[in-house]
């Protein structure tokens, strides 16, 4: 196995569509204001957050159970920043739209702006051959609101290339996830 570098996920990104949009390099500032940056690293690309997110609630005072998850427990913003409730959590999805080679396995890792601020990214990987917006998943440890930006950098994904090809992709499993498009709650 091996870390993928700057130029292949130019190329896979480029030729094969796997980032789309596509940042070749690091964003820093954009119309001359200062970001949290995005697009390509070194062995990496940082993705941003659409405009899009789901603001945990309690208000109906129901249990969080992935197997009947009750879409109420969220209240829909849009907007360009999401105030997260202190020690609780939103979700959102990346701007960037991902497919995912057969043979590379990508995994999240949050950006050190965001955890210097008690704001954790979770975000499982993304499988061989897995396609669609990501669902990030933001949680506020702090007793604090917390502030996400859209359309600024939020994550690190980091390309694993495997020595061999899967036997089974995330597609040939039909998985539950494929080709999701929005925030994608949570499915049994």
């Amino acid at each position: 196995m091996s870390v993928k570098s700057d130029r292949w996920i130019r190329q896979m990104a480029e030729q094969h569509g796997m980032i789309e949009p596509f940042e070749p390099g690091q964003v820093r500032a954009l119309a001359g204001e200062r970001i949290i940056s995005y697009g390509t690293s070194s062995y990496g690309y940082d993705v941003r957050c659409s405009s899009e997110f789901k603001i945990f609630t309690n208000i109906n005072s129901t249990i969080v159970d992935p197997k009947h998850f009750d879409e109420r427990s969220f209240v829909d913003v849009q907007g360009p920043v999401c105030i997260i409730p202190p020690n609780s959590f939103a979700l959102a999805r990346t701007v960037e739209y991902f497919r995912i080679p057969r043979d590379v396995l990508t995994i999240c890792l949050g950006k050190s702006t965001y955890a210097r601020c008690g704001i954790i990214v979770n975000v499982t990987p993304l499988e061989p051959e897995w396609e669609g917006h990501v669902t990030l998943e933001f949680s506020n440890t702090t007793p604090l609101p917390a502030r996400i930006y859209a359309n600024e950098g939020v994550a690190q994904f980091i390309f694993i290339g495997a020595d061999e090809v899967c036997e089974t992709s995330y597609r040939d499993r039909g998985g539950k996830y494929q080709g999701q498009r929005g925030v994608t709650l949570p499915r049994t």
